[in-house]
């Protein structure tokens, strides 16, 4: 049964913070095997790779064989339904459109003293795509972390994607096809994660590794950060949902269990301010799970997981939808534009009854690699802007040296930087 709390309950602000620190997964022992297969990569590169994948994978691979060839994936593309690969192209070309937007400008600029000031944006060289495999293949994953990069201007980008038991989803090898990505490898995990942060004598390693995976990937991309950078520590994924007495139960349930059947530690909530809806929807979820093909993973997920949250009003939602600062934010009320515009923290939000969060997922254009366990707080989700770097810019000239020197001298001197004061002094001619 799903957690339920009413704001008017008198322990209500005690249940919700426990709420809020429910942990999902278990990190210390995950973090421990991470680390270790992280270290083993990095000190015997390929012959590391390559033994992880067998344990994990089920995989034997040799150096030649970690790449997927151009034959395979033109194979893999060829193999798919049409229909789903044109289903890809649009949403390409959707998440392109949108991503475009997202280009910043350059910035050059001379303030009064004559000192020319800015910035100037460049791509990084080079980034690794994780593309998660096993229980769910998604080839939307490719696209939502190759296009950004492609439009950035990033002129390397690898993906890395398991294969369990020597299988590759051939929508995901087609993806990447779509995407423009030729370098690919059939390897997944922290290994994977670790080839692409510290390299072997068959993948050159990258600058940046971006994409979801699971709690290993998660743990590996934390382990690796500051040898390169990464987009963020991304959980398992969730919803929010608010809806009132306008909105439809059947449509809320389904779109709590589109998230539930992720993984069994996916969180799928109802906030609502009224009680008779909360309980259509929680008898709509047990109808549709008896249908759904992987209610062996969204029950558990459902029942261990999930949560109906009662309030007064939708007014006090609003502190409660900020404090869970959702990955995903649904709002299907009367008022849902007005809400969404006083909402602070959620990775994306999905206004109106009819913006069911799959379709942020597939084809409406927006990045669906979204900051996770309350980390919509202080992050956003995936953009052009991760895979670009700002590099500022100035130039004095003697007579703005002249002008700015004399205070760079004292703040130098005064912070007991005297080699700080005497760079500048130097060409003044100044003590």
């Amino acid at each position: 049964m799903p957690i339920r709390l009413d704001d008017r309950s008198p322990d209500f602000t005690a249940r919700f913070a426990a709420f809020l620190s429910m942990k999902r997964e278990v990190a210390r022992d995950i973090d421990m095997a991470a680390r270790a297969i992280v270290e083993d990569v990095a000190a015997r590169g390929d012959a590391a790779l390559i033994e992880a994948t067998a344990k994990f994978d089920r995989l034997s691979l040799k150096p030649e064989t970690l790449r997927v060839s151009a034959d395979d994936i033109a194979a893999a593309t060829a193999a798919c339904d049409p229909k789903t690969v044109d289903a890809l192209k649009l949403a390409r070309d959707r998440i392109e459109v949108y991503h475009r937007r997202q280009l910043p400008k350059d910035e050059r600029f001379t303030d009064p003293l004559g000192v020319e000031l800015g910035w100037r944006w460049s791509a990084v060289e080079a980034v690794g795509l994780y593309v998660p495999g096993g229980t769910a293949a998604y080839p939307s994953s490719v696209l939502m972390n190759a296009v950004p990069a492609k439009v950035a201007g990033v002129s390397r980008i690898v993906m890395v994607v398991p294969a369990p038991d020597g299988k590759l989803n051939p929508l995901v090898l087609a993806a990447a096809s779509l995407a423009g990505i030729t370098e690919v490898y059939r390897v997944g995990g922290a290994q994977a994660v670790a080839a692409l942060a510290y390299g072997t004598a068959t993948i050159k390693p990258v600058a940046k590794i971006v994409g979801p995976g699971n709690a290993y990937v998660a743990a590996a991309k934390r382990i690796v950060f500051g040898k390169v950078g990464i987009d963020m520590i991304a959980g398992p994924s969730e919803v929010l949902v608010m809806a009132d007495h306008t909105a439809n139960p059947d449509w809320i349930a389904a779109d709590l269990l589109a998230q539930a059947e992720h993984d069994v530690n996916a969180q799928s909530i109802l906030l609502t301010d009224d009680e008779e809806l909360a309980g259509h929807v929680e008898r709509a979820v047990e109808a549709q799970l008896a249908t759904l093909p992987r209610a062996a993973i969204a029950r558990p997920s459902w029942n261990d997981f999930g949560a109906i949250i009662v309030v007064k009003s939708m007014e006090a939602a609003l502190p409660l939808a900020d404090a869970i600062a959702a990955e995903h934010l649904e709002i299907m009320t009367a008022d849902a534009e007005a809400l969404a515009a006083r909402v602070r923290n959620a990775g994306a939000i999905f206004i109106g009854a009819y913006t069911p969060e799959a379709i942020g997922d597939y084809v409406g254009g927006s990045n669906h690699v979204l900051p996770t366990a309350r980390s919509a707080r202080f992050s956003s989700g995936l953009n052009v802007l991760d895979f670009m770097k700002r590099t500022s810019i100035l130039k004095c000239g003697a007579e703005q040296l002249r002008a700015l020197g004399p205070a760079a001298m004292t703040l130098g001197t005064a912070e007991g930087l005297d080699a700080h004061a005497r760079s500048v002094g130097v060409r003044l001619n100044l003590p």
